[in-house]
Formats: structure tokens, C-alpha cells, sequence
């Protein structure tokens, strides 16, 4: 993974409360288990069957029996329980899942995302996403603000298949951090070195401007 999405990785975890219980998508996402502080308490969950996820192995501490749902090499944290996948989905959509941090395609200008499938190549099946849309009880996306090609990813309406209806809560990328709200988008945060009118130029949605200390709620409330 780049620096750029490990920066990414980093400013997520502010929206992590400590002790929640968190899955974390596939990509961007899981990079969230390595800068997660010493003594956080967050449980990190996989859709696979895991509850207890550490940090990425060290290449001589691989076990390949232990990987997360994208079939990645993790490691467990002492306590850490196992279970069927059936549990786990049991989990989410009963929404036990306090938060989800999930990967995106595009962001519409609502907070809706699609991070499943793009039309014209192979779809791979949407995985757990629209299940942890559902039934997380918030949702963080992580990604970078542009695609290679250097267009936006966070849009006036979304060209690719939407993952759910409900909008994520929290938009982090490396420039800039958003919430949303039952308007649309709200700037709330920039990243060291990222002016205004940077976000405005590689922004395509409308959003609204309100910086402030971003952090989430507390577990539990």
C-alpha cells in the first residue's frame, strides 16, 4: 500500500471510538488495524469469521490459515474469537457492528456510495458492504479524494451501481474529511497542506463548509 493510503488509514482512526466494535473493508480500510494507538480497545471484526484483528503480520509471522475477508494475512489479538460466517453476517445485520469502515468508488452528493462494481468489468459480488450499510450503526468511508485518472470520486450522482441506499456518515480522504447530514455533504476537517479551494477544485458534489474537531461519539452512546 501507497503513503498516500496509509495517511489515509491514519486520519480514520480519530473516528474510531475506543472499544467499538469495527469492521474494516476490504483496501483502505484495513490499513486502519496498523495505525490504531496501543491500548485503543477497538475490537476489529472480519465478515469471514474473526473477531480480534491485529495488526498486518511481519512477512516471517505469516500463518495462512489467518486472513481477513479479502484474503489477507492479519494476525489475532489475545482474546480474539472465531466463528462461523453466518455469526459474523449475524452480527452486522443485527447491527451489533458500532462501525464500519468501508472503500469507495464514488460518493454521490447525498453521502450514498458505490464500491462494488464498475459497468464494464468483471464483478466480483458485493461482499458484505451492503450488509454493513445496513446494519452498521455508522459508517466511515476511506479513500483517496480522486481516481488514477485524476477525476473526482465524490460526485453530484453516482455513474457506478450504488452498494445501499442509506448515506455513509463520515467521507476521509487524504485531502479532507466530510460528514453528512440531511442537506448533503459537510467539509469538516482539512489535512495539513490542503487549502479550500483545493477541495472545491477536486470536488464535484456541492457541499457545505463547517470545519470543526470531527471526532465521533463515544462507544455505546
Amino acid at each position: 500500500m501507497s503513503g498516500i493510503q496509509h495517511r489515509i488509514a491514519a486520519r480514520v482512526v480519530p473516528h474510531i471510538p475506543p472499544g467499538a466494535v469495527v469492521n474494516l473493508g476490504i483496501g483502505i480500510p484495513t490499513l486502519v488495524a496498523d495505525h490504531l494507538p496501543d491500548g485503543h480497545g477497538a475490537h476489529l471484526q472480519t465478515e469471514n469469521g474473526l473477531l480480534g484483528v491485529g495488526p498486518t503480520p511481519a512477512p516471517d509471522q505469516i500463518d495462512p490459515d489467518l486472513v481477513h475477508a479479502g484474503k489477507q494475512p492479519v494476525t489475532a489479538q489475545p482474546g480474539a474469537s472465531y466463528f462461523a460466517s453466518s455469526a459474523s453476517f449475524g452480527m452486522i445485520r443485527g447491527g451489533h457492528v458500532e462501525v464500519a469502515v468501508l472503500g469507495a468508488l464514488q460518493i454521490d452528493a447525498t453521502g450514498r456510495i458505490a464500491n462494488w462494481a464498475i459497468p464494464g468489468k468483471p464483478v466480483l459480488g458485493v461482499g458484505g458492504a451492503m450488509d454493513l450499510l445496513v446494519g452498521a450503526r455508522t459508517v466511515v468511508v476511506a479513500t483517496t479524494h480522486t481516481a488514477k485518472d485524476g477525476s473526482p470520486k465524490i460526485v453530484p450522482e453516482c455513474t457506478f451501481p450504488l452498494t445501499a441506499q442509506r448515506p455513509v456518515d463520515v467521507v476521509v480522504t487524504e485531502a479532507a474529511t466530510f460528514r453528512t447530514d440531511s442537506a448533503g455533504l459537510v467539509l469538516v476537517d482539512l489535512a495539513a497542506g490542503i487549502t479550500l479551494d483545493w477541495v472545491h477544485e477536486h470536488t464535484a458534489a456541492p457541499f457545505r463548509v463547517e470545519l470543526e474537531d470531527a471526532l465521533l461519539p463515544q462507544a455505546g452512546h
